[in-house]
């Protein structure tokens, strides 16, 4: 009888364990989503010419033009834009899995599922993104505007410039960073 009462115990222990490991992964919870709302991520084009910032679910916040990059063909403008807002969106999605990661402890593979899916998408190498992710982890902060500054530094697009326009994801009231996060998960499910 000693034996079984010792073995429901250790059951007991194990059962209350894993409460208080979910209670405090749901007490992080609160801090993951200011984290992520707070998230910035920055890409430029190589010429520097055109630079995106995007905010968490890759929305983006600001577009801003160099007068080199008005002088360009409107292909090229097109193309480096492209290129350069999906570049920050990308950021944007691997910072916010790093995010995730952080306060869920790393059992999800959010940032493992984001690097191996923007490698097939972008050609390259889990590798080189993850190499990609620890240089955007050391970058320095981009640095405040100043108002009296030429028009290479004014703002093309900013958020601040519209009004927020509900997307799909935030007609049931949540953010697009709850959006990228319940459509990372749903994914497993299929």
């Amino acid at each position: 009888m000693s034996a079984e009462f010792d073995q429901l115990v250790a059951k007991f222990e194990e059962f209350q364990a894993g409460l208080k490991n979910v209670d405090e992964r749901l007490a992080n919870i609160g801090g993951m989503q200011a984290e992520i709302s707070e998230l910035e991520a920055t890409a430029s084009s190589p010429d520097r010419s055109v630079t995106v910032v995007t905010g968490p679910g890759g929305a983006v916040k600001e577009i801003r033009l160099t007068e080199e990059a008005m002088r360009q063909r409107p292909q090229a403008l097109s193309a480096a834009l492209m290129q350069t807002l999906q570049a920050a969106v990308a950021e944007s999605a691997r910072k916010q899995a790093v995010i995730v990661d952080a306060h869920m402890g790393g059992e999800l593979g959010a940032t493992e599922r984001v690097l191996e899916t923007q490698a097939e998408l972008f050609g390259t190498t889990p590798e080189a993104l993850r190499s990609k992710l620890a240089e955007e982890e050391t970058a320095p902060a981009r640095r405040p505007r100043d108002e009296h500054e030429d028009f290479s530094e004014q703002t093309f697009l900013s958020a601040s410039d519209e009004p927020p326009r509900p997307g799909p994801s935030q007609a049931g009231g949540g953010s697009q960073g709850d959006a990228f996060l319940k459509n990372l998960f749903e994914e497993d499910d299929r």
